[in-house]
């Protein structure tokens, strides 16, 4: 799947934020976030892969972690560094990560592995890059929304149309197989349910977002 669809959608991507849909998104994916995150105390550096204009690095910057944000798409990149000039921003491919080994705390795939090539490839370079953990939310195949991005009114999306969603078993099984012996453990939780709930954060797949903390052990 090409990056090009988020260079295209690059102008108007941060302003979803501001819909009623993006702001229950916008909380829920934020509440997970720190659920996963207050579990690995003292991580002080997160490299975010696919971060977009920026949305989540500059929050999470602004809540004192040290952030580094990599986007494969230049338009989206720019708008980044517009958006949060105070953040580094990187042009690079999440498959082939530019950093060294255990070069930061925690990697970071927010809705990212849906839209890549090879997805295991890319968890194996954060493996590599990661010393204290993993953590990616992902969309969620088996949810309202999981159906609407298949069969209903997201399905005919330029962006969402093509996501290729999660299950929570297929997420699990794509992060121990890329990081194999280092897994120390693996939470998760989900958040973005309907009729209300949507930031509630549960240990029940179903809401619209997964959220998936690998624990690594010291490489």
């Amino acid at each position: 799947m090409g990056w090009e669809i988020f260079e295209r959608a690059a102008p108007e991507y941060e302003r979803w934020y501001t819909t009623a849909r993006g702001r229950r998104a916008d909380i829920a994916e934020r509440a997970l976030l720190k659920s996963m995150l207050s579990r690995v105390p003292g991580a002080r550096s997160l490299l975010e892969a696919g971060a977009g204009t920026g949305h989540f690095a500059g929050w999470l910057a602004e809540s004192g972690f040290e952030v580094v944000g990599l986007e494969r798409a230049p338009a989206m990149l720019d708008e980044a560094r517009r958006n949060f000039p105070a953040v580094r921003f990187v042009l690079a491919d999440a498959h082939r990560l530019p950093f060294r080994d255990a070069a930061v705390d925690i990697v970071l795939f927010v809705t990212t592995l849906e839209f890549l090539e090879n997805p295991v490839a890319a968890l194996r370079e954060a493996v590599r890059v990661a010393r204290r953990g993993i953590v990616v939310l992902a969309l969620n195949r088996c949810s309202l929304g999981g159906l609407s991005r298949r069969f209903g009114s997201q399905s005919r999306g330029a962006i969402l149309g093509r996501a290729r969603d999660y299950s929570l078993g297929r997420l699990r099984r794509e992060m121990r197989e890329a990081a194999g012996g280092r897994v120390r453990s693996i939470h998760w939780s989900s958040a973005l349910f309907p009729d209300g709930l949507w930031n509630c954060v549960a240990k029940v797949p179903l809401g619209d977002v997964i959220a998936m903390l690998a624990e690594l052990k010291t490489a």
